[in-house]
């Protein structure tokens, strides 16, 4: 075993062993723990675990690597990604927690009265929940078979049995206080790299100022290799598509059941709005690194990579091709790798960049251990989401009202074990790259919860009938517009996939408008709670105009 194995794995088992540890000392003991964290974390704390949650393995392992291939076009994700949060923050987060429920189902089904559009929205939590943790899971493989040096799917199955053990014993309690020590130690193994990159190829530890340095540069590599600017926009795709995508992110970041209940978390709507802001301070360490990390990393391809003999490649290129994410082949027969001839994934750029940069075992061993922890700390939260919707919404709330916290209890935690193991079968053969699958995840919680909540918050006219068909609309459309565009090549205006989310809100929207002036208005007590939903805790809302003191 080399000095380099033994490094990643020392570092991945000591923060496996902290992760396990928090979730065994967090043990959720009743529903409220195991839900909601029973409602007592600080606002700060919240913000790294928000972050966690939210920084996934499309966002350490993917974005980078999706920058990087992409150049301009790739600037979507973070433009969509960053701009939701800031949607949540002000114009969701602070209503829903407000309202006191544990999940969105609850929220909708109460808002609206409804056991139909609880569960409408129970099903559409888990297939979006689901979706999402594929794309994790394939991300712990890619990690795991290049720490084993195995194939990615066997990794996978490791992942699955890690999360469903601390996912299913700590809950929502667990799950906090574990995803505030991955926020940690995913943030510092993604900004190390990346400033040692920086003092490397600029002098400047400051990679978001020097990188700019190199991306001029690698204009001019461009153009001497003849391949499309890297910064040149609109290449990879049009600006139809550029624009639906980054739409697709922001609402979906939005709409999202496992971010929107970690504000559930809180004791206030104040701490909810704090909790935001800091989350949006926490994410933007690594959403501004990472064009950072993307120029470097293909500065560092272009310039000591393409053009060596192809029997002369550095050793990491073969541990890489061991894992079937990295493709070299002579293709011309002229005994040199050209740039095209390097087919590189775009899950593997952030984990290889250590590795290419030549920075040591150490910074391998830790980048190795921060993906991981970006992987986990996400599917985690995902699989509360699942286990919630099942267990809470359409177990407690419509099948079994009577059920004691014990069954609950149960019944939750049987229910993420199984959602993991399904999750990670899928996740054996993904139908997509990390990224791709995540965009799917945004464009159907666009598509349904976006609409549902936005006109559920702010217009008090929404009713049940017309949110139970908008739900059921936004799903329809948006799945049939990502299977249309991915396996029949159909497309409008160049929107691809993974920009289905604005065909998705858009329909839903009009529909619940339709719907619900076209049917009767909802009760006087529920228009009254909506508007009430709106003012700070310290206020309420009565008879129209009046306000009073709580």
């Amino acid at each position: 075993m080399d000095n380099q194995f033994i490094v990643s794995l020392t570092l991945i088992l000591i923060t496996f062993g902290l992760y396990i540890g928090i979730a065994i000392y967090n043990k959720a003991r009743q529903t409220s723990d195991f839900y909601v964290a029973g409602r007592g974390v600080p606002p700060i704390f919240n913000g790294m675990a928000i972050g966690a949650d939210w920084m996934s393995a499309a966002s350490f392992i993917g974005m980078a690597g999706t920058i990087m291939l992409l150049g301009y076009d790739g600037l979507a994700y973070i433009m969509g990604w960053t701009g939701g949060y800031l949607l949540l923050t002000f114009l969701l987060a602070p209503q829903l927690r407000k309202y006191g429920r544990y999940t969105v189902p609850e929220f909708i089904g109460d808002r609206f009265n409804s056991h139909t559009a609880r569960v409408i929205a129970a099903i559409c939590t888990i297939i979006i929940s689901f979706t999402y943790s594929i794309g994790q899971l394939s991300g712990s493989g890619v990690v795991i078979g290049r720490l084993l040096e195995v194939d990615a799917r066997v990794g996978t199955m490791i992942g699955v049995v890690l999360i469903a053990f601390y996912a299913a014993f700590g809950g929502m309690k667990g799950i906090t206080w574990t995803q505030v020590a991955q926020y940690i130690i995913l943030i510092i193994a993604y900004l190390v790299p990346v400033i040692f990159m920086s003092l490397q190829l600029t002098n400047n530890p400051l990679p978001w100022l020097s990188y700019g340095n190199i991306v001029s540069q690698l204009g001019e590599l461009d153009r001497e290799l003849g391949v499309s600017e890297y910064f040149a926009p609109f290449t990879n795709g049009t600006k139809w598509q550029f624009l639906a995508l980054m739409f697709t992110l922001m609402a979906g970041t939005a709409g999202l059941p496992h971010v929107i209940v970690r504000f559930y978390t809180v004791s206030t709507m104040k701490a909810a709005r704090w909790s935001g802001a800091w989350a949006l301070l926490f994410i933007g360490l690594l959403y501004l690194s990472a064009p950072a990390y993307a120029a470097f990393s293909r500065f560092i391809l272009m310039k000591q990579v393409a053009g060596s003999p192809i029997d002369q490649l550095p050793a990491w290129t073969q541990s890489w091709v061991n894992t079937g994410k990295l493709q070299v082949a002579d293709t011309n027969g002229d005994g040199t790798l050209q740039w095209s001839e390097l087919i590189i994934a775009n899950d593997i750029v952030v984990m290889a960049t250590p590795e290419i940069a030549n920075l040591g075992v150490f910074v391998i061993g830790l980048v190795a251990a921060g993906a991981m922890a970006a992987a986990l700390s996400t599917a985690g939260g995902l699989m509360i989401a699942i286990s919630s919707s099942f267990a809470h919404d359409i177990y407690y709330r419509v099948m079994r009202p009577n059920a004691t916290d014990k069954n609950r209890l149960m019944v939750g935690r049987v229910t993420i074990v199984t959602a993991t193991v399904l999750a990670g079968l899928v996740a054996l053969n993904p139908p997509g790259a990390i990224t791709q699958i995540v965009a799917w995840a945004f464009a159907l919680a666009s598509g349904t919860f976006f609409p549902a909540l936005l006109l559920g918050v702010w217009w008090k006219r929404a009713n049940a009938p017309g949110v139970i068909a908008g739900m059921l609309v936004g799903l329809a459309v948006t799945l049939s517009y990502i299977f249309a565009a991915k396996y029949g090549g159909f497309t409008i205006l160049g929107i691809i996939d993974t920009g289905a989310g604005v065909f998705g809100a858009a329909s839903a929207i009009i529909t619940i408008i339709v719907v619900s002036l076209r049917t009767k208005a909802p009760s006087q007590k529920l228009q009254d709670e909506v508007v009430d939903l709106r003012y700070p805790e310290q206020m309420s809302y009565k008879d129209g105009n009046v306000w009073i003191d709580k």
